[in-house]
């Protein structure tokens, strides 16, 4: 009998991902080679984290969702805080995300842009290479603009989409060790 995470855990010479405790990977989810996931970080159906050439690194209770892509450049990782929500269809390339930070579907983030904590970048956004965001601002649009800053009730509400997620992670973690 194969192992149930067979496949999804790929090794790139001789890096391996490694995953932190209570991690979920959703069918189809791939990691491959320097890859971390932090407690609680899930990777959700279809999604590639590829850590070939540079590190991914995934924050503590981050999500990542369905169809999305995380990938690097030679000499720039692709970092994802704590407590991020990366919704479907998302492309990060060689970026950093802060904490509690919410990426919209279909979004994407260019090598070089760093985003700041507690930031919205809005659906289908395109960060364009170097980008800088500053902490608690909204984002959308391509090329992409900050449009405003986010109030502490927006703020707030940023962890906790990201803690939905983790709970609806443990209910499938649960599921499969049923299973």
């Amino acid at each position: 009998m194969s192992h149930p995470l067979s496949g999804q855990l790929i090794a790139f010479g001789d890096k391996r991902p490694v995953l932190g405790p209570q991690t979920f990977l959703a069918a189809g989810a791939r990691l491959v080679g320097a890859v971390t996931l932090g407690e609680g970080a899930s990777v959700w159906f279809n999604t590639v984290l590829r850590g070939d050439i540079a590190p991914v690194k995934v924050g503590p209770f981050t999500n990542i969702q369905d169809n999305s892509t995380c990938h690097v450049a030679s000499d720039i990782a692709c970092v994802v805080g704590a407590y991020c929500t990366v919704g479907h269809q998302v492309t990060l390339h060689a970026c950093t995300i802060g904490d509690e930070t919410l990426v919209g579907m279909g979004a994407t983030v260019m090598d070089g842009c760093v985003v700041g904590n507690q930031c919205i970048i809005g659906a289908n956004a395109l960060l364009t290479k170097g980008l800088r965001v500053p902490d608690g601002s909204l984002v959308y649009g391509a090329p992409a603009k900050v449009v405003s800053s986010l109030g502490a009730v927006e703020r707030g509400k940023l962890r906790a989409s990201a803690e939905k997620y983790a709970k609806l992670a443990r209910i499938y973690l649960g599921a499969a060790a049923s299973d």
